[in-house]
């Protein structure tokens, strides 16, 4: 809820606000980018499909590990010096790959790659925590989610069209990074709480554990690794095999539909603000997750095309009602100091949730088929709308 006085509009001429969205523009970068290219890299190394998918796989990997390491340095020396140098890290490394004379060196610039994406994801939205508050923090949370979507949703048709020129065509975007690089170092500015040391090692960790020790911190995790469970596990998953198998579809409407879900979540996301005024983020949440719910029913209980269709772009909506959200709830759970740290967390579930998501409803599918997966996966989602209920009431 919001009062007559407090901002709420997103402040486009803030030097945060736009060095915050030129680097979630890029974030996207890693993995769409690079995915339609999978084929073309394996032809040209001789590798296998499961070696290829390796590309994406060390890239995750780095984030889950190493996020909290990425926001304790934040929280201890500053966002803008954790945040440039990254940027500058994912270009050149990025950049770099194109050169790489083997697969082995792909992957291990795609390992130090990754790190430096787990250090823009974590310090963006820190800033944005940092510099706004109260429903203003959740517009412009709201429209960074929306820049990630629309990246997520327009770069594999980049990534696509570069992999026609040759398999290394693709990974010289990343050098676009570097000018917005260079403007983070010009405008950011780090603040006085930002510079002061949040403790040292031990201390720093028990006192943001205490910080977060509530019952209702338990409401913007499991909402993150669920997100990202049933987006990667239904959406990116599950419904383009079941797509293709039961209806028939060719690649490129597969494309079309897992686009629609990215744009439908970003319009969503950018509304976050307008949401924000009206209802908190908690309940904003549940929504999320009765969006959840009915995506993949209707999918499940869907015996005609459009309405498999339907589903993915209902649930679509509901990563873009959550996330933004999400976010805002840690940032306010937490003061400045401890930020970075719990927002780091958030990251490491993240990733880890992209990398259980395929993983788990591909292998169970192979038992059970996917259209009781896409059932399973609606129970889920009404389990975590009550949840989310009962833990905040």
């Amino acid at each position: 809820m919001t009062t007559a006085r407090e901002p709420t509009a997103v402040p486009w001429r803030s030097p945060t606000v736009r060095v915050v969205f030129a680097a979630t523009a890029l974030a996207p970068l890693g993995v769409p980018l690079v995915s339609p290219a999978l084929p073309v890299v394996r032809d040209a190394f001789g590798l296998t499909d499961a070696a290829a998918s390796l590309l994406v796989s060390v890239y995750f990997l780095t984030g889950i590990v190493l996020s909290p390491f990425i926001g304790l340095l934040a929280d201890r020396v500053g966002r803008k010096r954790v945040l440039v140098p990254s940027l500058v890290v994912f270009s050149v490394v990025g950049g770099a790959i194109a050169l790489a004379p083997d697969y082995r060196v792909v992957l291990a610039a795609r390992l130090v790659q990754g790190t430096a994406a787990a250090g823009i994801f974590v310090t963006t939205v820190t800033l944005i925590g940092d510099a706004f508050e109260g429903v203003q923090r959740n517009a412009v949370l709201g429209v960074n989610t929306a820049v990630l979507a629309t990246g997520a949703a327009i770069y594999p048709l980049l990534g696509g069209v570069l992999a026609t020129v040759s398999w290394n065509a693709p990974f010289l975007a990343y050098l676009g990074g570097l000018p917005v690089a260079a403007f983070g170092w010009v405008v950011l500015e780090e603040t006085a709480s930002e510079t002061g040391a949040a403790g040292r090692g031990t201390a720093y960790l028990r006192a943001a554990v205490r910080t977060l020790a509530r019952r209702t911190a338990v409401v913007p995790y499991a909402t993150a690794f669920l997100t990202e469970v049933l987006l990667f596990g239904v959406v990116i998953t599950a419904l383009p095999f079941l797509l293709t198998e039961s209806y028939g579809v060719s690649p490129v409407f597969v494309g079309g539909v897992l686009t629609a879900a990215e744009v439908v979540s970003a319009v969503v996301a950018a509304a976050n603000g307008w949401l924000a005024g009206r209802l908190s983020d908690e309940r904003i949440i549940a929504v999320g997750y009765v969006c959840y719910a009915v995506g993949p029913l209707v999918s499940w209980a869907g015996v005609s095309l459009p309405a498999v269709v339907a589903g993915a772009v209902v649930l679509g909506a509901g990563v873009g009602l959550t996330m933004p959200s999400v976010d805002a709830l840690l940032s306010d759970f937490v003061t400045t100091e401890y930020r970075a740290g719990a927002l780091s967390i958030r990251n490491s579930v993240t990733f880890l949730g992209r990398a259980v998501g395929p993983i788990l409803f591909a292998g169970v599918a192979a038992t059970t088929g996917y259209r009781p997966l896409l059932l399973a996966a609606g129970v889920v989602g009404v389990f975590g709308a009550l949840s989310v209920l009962a833990l905040t009431r």
